[in-house]
């Protein structure tokens, strides 16, 4: 898929993507310049008023080691990307310090004290590895946000099934019938009613066994 153009006019407003081949036209005719090489973004010369703007929406596929980022505009998508974390190196640096730091209290030199017990963690705290994902994502969609005409942002959010950790052991029938079974009927359902009927398919739900 080629990724469409981000257009912005000469106050920085942000107008519709354009096709790479209408982007080389205005480039040659010197009616735009290159604003930004990623994504890649082009600055018109004037300021353009008279244009209908057709919304985007931002799409979010979150993920531990890659997040996809898409720009959708109604059927179609101009715009696609991924974003591969750090959070191995990051941990991987984060134990190099602490076994440095516990190198040096135990060398025969001056003793340093140990601070873990003085230092409070935010309520807010993230451990690094998953703070760098959240800040990483953030970051780019500001950056689409500020190129594109961006009037929604949406995030495909799941629900992990933890049965095999508990259970190394589970599998057929065991691991397919288990805690969540019927789980997205039973959400679809919660939602569509507006959650009235929370109390009667909290139970087991009939047409899922």
């Amino acid at each position: 898929m080629s990724n469409y153009v981000l257009v912005i006019d000469s106050n920085k407003q942000p107008l519709n993507p354009c096709h790479p081949s209408v982007a080389r036209k205005l480039l040659k005719s010197k009616n735009a310049a290159i604003f930004r090489q990623y994504p890649f973004t082009i600055v018109l010369k004037k300021e353009i008023l008279d244009v209908v703007i057709e919304p985007i929406e931002i799409k979010i596929d979150p993920g531990s080691q890659t997040t996809g980022i898409a720009l959708v505009q109604g059927d179609k998508v101009i715009f696609g990307a991924e974003l591969s974390h750090r959070g191995s190196t990051i941990k991987d640096s984060l134990e190099s310090r602490r076994s440095l730091r516990r190198g040096r209290r135990s060398r025969k030199t001056r003793y340093r004290q140990a601070r873990f017990l003085n230092r409070k963690k935010p309520s807010c705290w993230l451990a690094p590895s998953l703070q760098h994902r959240v800040d990483t994502t953030l970051t780019w969609i500001k950056k689409l946000i500020k190129f594109a005409p961006i009037v929604g942002i949406s995030q495909e959010l799941v629900r992990f099934d933890l049965q095999q950790l508990e259970n190394p052991e589970i599998s057929g029938v065991e691991y397919q019938q288990g805690e969540l079974v019927g789980y997205e009927v039973r959400e679809y359902l919660l939602n569509k009613w507006d959650r009235k009927m929370f109390l009667l398919f909290n139970r087991k739900c009939p047409f899922t066994s």
